[in-house]
């Protein structure tokens, strides 16, 4: 049997990052988790998540200007990342920086899910715009 892919999640809300790790470790994934961009940026560098979850609004440094530097080095930039906001606002710079998804806050956990399995899964170029589901947005309304 694999071993389980590895997900690092990326957020300062401690009760989303208890219920994604929850519903990801129940998917069959190894989550890591960061508080803050720096140590974000540092987990992914240290283990090579097979994909970074990254919330757009973060103490001190924000999320799109850590997904910038994750996809200008060497180390990281083939490594499928999924924002997330709860402003929709955030969509489209997310996606023109680099992120391979976009889900908003807050999301149903088996959109998590598929979102993970599929940025995992997907070798299929981004696309930038939320029509172009499964790359892109995923809705859940």
């Amino acid at each position: 049997m694999p071993d389980p892919a590895t997900v690092l999640m990326v957020d300062d809300d401690r009760e989303i990052v208890r219920g994604a790790c929850l519903r990801l470790q129940a998917a069959g994934y190894r989550m890591l988790t960061a508080g803050d961009a720096e140590a974000g940026i540092a987990a992914a560098l240290a283990n090579h998540p097979g994909v970074i979850l990254l919330d757009v609004r973060l103490p001190r440094r924000d999320g799109l200007s850590a997904l910038s530097e994750l996809k200008r080095r060497s180390e990281t930039k083939h490594i499928p990342v999924v924002m997330l906001s709860a402003s929709v606002v955030d969509q489209q710079a997310a996606l023109d920086a680099g992120a391979r998804f976009f889900l908003r806050k807050p999301y149903r956990g088996d959109v998590l899910v598929q979102a993970v399995q599929t940025a995992l899964t997907s070798k299929d170029a981004l696309c930038s715009t939320p029509d172009s589901h499964p790359i892109g947005a995923f809705s859940y309304d």
